[in-house]
């Protein structure tokens, strides 16, 4: 069973790897296309690398098949299954050599010694043109190994060249030496270069994925907290409107105005969303909170204090606002609500508090447009990651008899910290 598992999962990885290299030849074909269109350079610059690259450096072995094949090797028997051995080794080992797990594998590293044994047996025995299968050696070394043990591996190769090769040509052997050095070391440094190209273009389009998702969420965000808070406010004046108009024209149409001013205010923040570059004022921020809350029959009450605010921090501070003012709106059935700022050298802070029914009980009276507490609703979710990122902290909780309360806490000016997500794990209670 175990030998079934193997087998399989090694056949998951060849299958893999021709997957890898079917989409590195995709990519090149592309670009060579794209140049014969348009003549600028290509993204891939050659073709993918793989194997048979390593291949015609065979042909370093002429020599021993060309005497071979003349009857000029004693034992040809043994020479000519030794040929055949070393070359088998070699191209299963460098063919392994383009994928991380083929090339840090036992077996691989095991086909690389029993190549070694071989090149020295070969080596050692006949000399000559024979002593050119070190610098393939080395070749095959540098293609696998990397890191850390890629200097002693190049140096015990040159050494062990040196020795093999010295017993049998003399001085000889320093060119031989010389080559397996240099064909260890050149050939790792191409191949690793090749490797952290490959990882700098992933990585990148990877950081491009990354900005793409992330302008994603900033704009679902936005849109959810302005159509949220906008919309609530437009049905709310629309709803005292109605209950206006028989008894007081004059009160209807203010309501009306203020809707048409409403509108016209989320066309420009719904703009300015879509480009990323809206700016908020906090005090604004409370004048609509204010003017929703009397709409709906809801005392408010609003007190600020503190030095003047970093742009960012008043966006934010504007987001909560919005979002809790919605909910009482929606949900709180409240008389009075209270909302204060009290800012200081370093930090400021926002708290709402109102009187209504709280968040009431899965099930229970008044709570079918309630989400379950503790899991918190998609807006105050969307607010503790925004607030978490520039350095701030959200926290929403009902009263110890009814009402609820939304505290938020931010640093005076946050600072780059706003181009930094950093996502909260914590989980608020909305409604």
């Amino acid at each position: 069973m175990s030998w079934f598992r193997r087998v399989s999962c090694r056949m998951a990885e060849l299958q893999e790897s021709r997957t890898d290299r079917k989409a590195d030849r995709d990519a090149f074909v592309a670009d060579r296309n794209a140049v014969q269109k348009t003549g600028k350079l290509p993204e891939h610059l050659g073709p993918p690398p793989s194997g048979f690259a390593l291949l015609p450096w065979l042909l370093m072995g002429m020599g021993a098949f060309s005497n071979l094949f003349q009857g000029k090797t004693p034992n040809p028997w043994i020479g000519g299954i030794g040929l055949l051995v070393f070359n088998s080794l070699y191209i299963h080992v460098v063919f392994r050599a383009f994928t991380k797990e083929a090339r840090e594998a036992r077996s691989t590293r095991g086909a690389l010694l029993a190549l070694g044994i071989v090149t020295c047996f070969l080596g050692g025995l006949y000399g000559g043109s024979w002593l050119l299968f070190f610098p393939l050696l080395g070749l095959a070394a540098g293609a696998i190994v990397r890191g850390r043990w890629l200097g002693r591996t190049g140096i015990g190769l040159s050494a062990l060249a040196g020795v093999v090769a010295g017993l049998r040509d003399g001085w000889g052997a320093v060119n031989v030496a010389y080559g397996t050095f240099l064909s260890t070391m050149v050939t790792a440094a191409i191949l690793s270069l090749s490797d952290a190209v490959r990882e700098l273009r992933a990585a990148r389009e990877e950081l491009a994925r990354q900005a793409v998702e992330k302008e994603r969420l900033r704009f679902s965000r936005d849109l959810h907290d302005l159509l949220g808070h906008t919309l609530s406010v437009i049905v709310v004046k629309s709803e005292a409107a109605r209950r206006l108009a028989p008894r007081d024209m004059d009160a209807a149409l203010v309501q009306v105005s203020d809707i048409e001013s409403v509108g016209r205010q989320a066309l420009t923040e719904i703009r300015e969303a879509v480009t990323g570059y809206r700016e908020g004022s906090l005090a604004a921020d409370l004048d609509r909170a204010g003017s929703a809350l009397r709409a709906a029959g809801i005392e408010p009450v609003v007190r600020q204090s503190g030095p003047p605010l970093a742009a960012q921090t008043e966006v934010l501070l504007g987001w909560v606002v919005r979002e809790a003012v919605t909910n009482v709106v929606r949900h709180s059935g409240a008389g009075r609500c209270e909302i204060t700022v009290d800012g200081s050298a370093e930090r400021v802070r926002l708290r709402i508090t109102d009187d209504g029914r709280g968040v009431a009980p899965p099930g229970g009276p008044g709570s079918p447009e309630l989400p379950v507490p503790g899991i918190g609703g998609t807006g105050l979710k969307g607010l503790t990651e925004r607030l978490a990122a520039a350095g701030g902290s959200l926290e929403a909780r009902p009263g110890t008899r009814n009402g609820f309360t939304v505290a938020a806490e931010l640093p005076v000016d946050p600072g780059e910290r706003m181009g930094v997500p950093e996502l909260s794990t914590g989980r608020v209670p909305s409604r």
